[in-house]
């Protein structure tokens, strides 16, 4: 049995380890501080049970592993948060007025009502890192792997630029849909 005092003195050594895995599950550094300070907060709490003479390290890192699944499995059956932004822009897009969704797709619709110009403007408006991803799915049809191997980036990161890319085009063709009398106000 070990004693608590001890814990800080043997267990603090591991600490940049512990952190530097965390860093590489969550892919967040704060995500990764709250995953060590909880996995110290648990060994701290169970090691009266501890035996000694058996691998602390390997220890912790069971708690570090075992608290990391914990909470994802948690996140699973949270229900799905949305933001107030998507939102907005579920309303805006409903303003849209004159849309015949019953003969035509209403994407075919929609890309009807503006020029080229605009749709070229949206586009060519966007920050570099989302323009390309942009450009990449949607105009020449790749991947997500694909762009991530293109871009050197994950494919996490694809496409979360490419939801933002879409989303900030999506909010400059309704300014030009506004500016043309084309939405209900």
């Amino acid at each position: 049995m070990a004693e608590r005092a001890d814990f800080a003195a043997q267990a603090m050594q591991f600490a940049p380890q512990l952190y530097s895995t965390a860093l590489r599950m969550t892919r967040n550094a704060s995500d990764a501080e709250d995953l060590v300070q909880e996995t110290y907060l648990r060994g701290y709490r169970g090691y009266a049970n501890f035996e000694d003479g058996t691998n602390l390290r390997a220890w912790l890192f069971r708690i570090l592993t075992n608290t990391y699944i914990n909470s994802y499995r948690s996140r699973q059956r949270r229900p799905q948060e949305t933001e107030l932004n998507d939102v907005e822009d579920l309303y805006l897009y409903k303003q849209i007025s004159g849309l015949d969704i019953a003969s035509r797709s209403a994407e075919d619709t929609l890309f009807d009502l503006f020029t080229d110009d605009e749709v070229k403007s949206a586009l060519e408006n966007l920050p570099e890192s989302f323009r390309m991803p942009v450009l990449l799915a949607d105009v020449q049809g790749f991947s997500y792997k694909e762009i991530a191997e293109m871009l050197d980036i994950p494919a996490g990161t694809v496409m979360s630029r490419l939801h933002r890319g879409r989303k900030a085009m999506h909010k400059a063709l309704i300014e030009f849909a506004t500016e043309r009398g084309l939405l209900n106000g």
